[in-house]
């Protein structure tokens, strides 16, 4: 299954909706939209309504996108459902990512 990335910026506030599947395979496609909108990013939005699922590498680019904005704004992660949120639970992502 593919990923689907809708991208919006608006200045320095950048929402990236994403569905489908974050996996090893479709990793690649996230980190290049990363590596684009992360130098001029204040605002950091997830919106994970329509994800279904988050391995390893996906929780990797998720960490790397906070680093960042750790440095140089804010970042959350908005409907996020419940087997993402079992992800983020078990590996302690909760104890430091803002979930709405």
């Amino acid at each position: 299954m593919a990923l689907d990335i809708q991208k919006t910026v608006d200045g320095g506030n950048v929402t990236l909706a994403l569905g489908g599947r974050l996996d090893t395979a479709t990793s690649p496609e996230l980190e290049a939209v990363l590596d684009e909108v992360l130098p001029g990013a204040t605002d950091l939005v997830f919106d994970l309504e329509k994800l279904e699922f988050i391995s390893s590498s996906g929780l990797r680019l998720i960490l790397r996108a906070q680093k960042t904005m750790n440095t140089q704004g804010s970042m959350r992660l908005t409907h996020v459902c419940d087997a993402v949120m079992e992800i983020f639970d078990i590996t302690g992502f909760m104890d430091f990512l803002v979930i709405e």
